[in-house]
């Protein structure tokens, strides 16, 4: 499918499509706080520890929670406290929905019993657009990893991944950072705001995002 001005598909997901860039948001129904407390946050980075590591995780009987580690790759991410963007990357037809199941009615489950509560804890379905773009590759990691004021010590994102200050098995930046001689670039590039609000507005609107 061809896209105007090389721009992502709009909301939802129109496309499920093999060897694909996703950008994914969801948010809090009614726009509440879907992370309460710092363990809040450190569950759901262990969610996809879970789901993306290379060896398999087990529950407490011994069974093996899906695993989609050779399937989908998390380029990117940025938790705030009423939502979540997500940037991956899909080698199967389908798996995108089948990860986003497993990933939000876990973390739904973790929250409605912790806080005792029952009901949808998101707005509705989460949000992707497919990015075919190459210039946007780097533009949606830059867009995701700007959310928070105080995006440069910002813990829950994935940021720091990216400036080789810390690493794990279950994020792949490398497939940005190769579009960059090195982290230092890519910080200076993420600095440059001014160069990406035209483009970052573009995406804010391409998901109807309103934060």
């Amino acid at each position: 499918m061809a896209y105007a001005n090389g721009m992502p598909s709009r909301n939802i997901l129109k496309e499920d499509l093999a060897d694909s860039y996703y950008h994914v948001y969801f948010r809090g129904g009614n726009r509440s706080r879907i992370f309460r407390e710092s363990s809040d946050y450190e569950k759901f980075l262990q969610l996809f520890s879970r789901y993306l590591s290379l060896k398999e995780a087990k529950n407490r009987a011994g069974l093996s929670f899906p695993n989609y580690s050779n399937r989908i790759e998390l380029l990117a991410f940025c938790l705030m406290s009423n939502h979540v963007h997500l940037f991956v990357y899909q080698h199967q037809q389908g798996v995108m929905t089948e990860f986003m199941r497993s990933l939000l009615t876990s973390y739904s489950m973790y929250f409605n019993k912790k806080y005792k509560r029952s009901g949808p804890l998101l707005e509705s379905r989460y949000k992707a657009s497919r990015i075919t773009n190459d210039a946007y590759l780097r533009h949606v990691t830059r867009y995701i990893h700007l959310n928070p004021k105080a995006w440069r010590t910002y813990e829950y994102s994935s940021l720091p991944y990216y400036l080789h200050q810390v690493s794990d098995e279950w994020i792949s930046p490398k497939r940005i950072l190769e579009l960059f001689e090195s982290p230092a670039e890519y910080l200076k590039f993420v600095e440059d705001y001014d160069d990406a609000k035209e483009i970052m507005d573009i995406l804010k609107l391409e998901l109807a995002v309103v934060d």
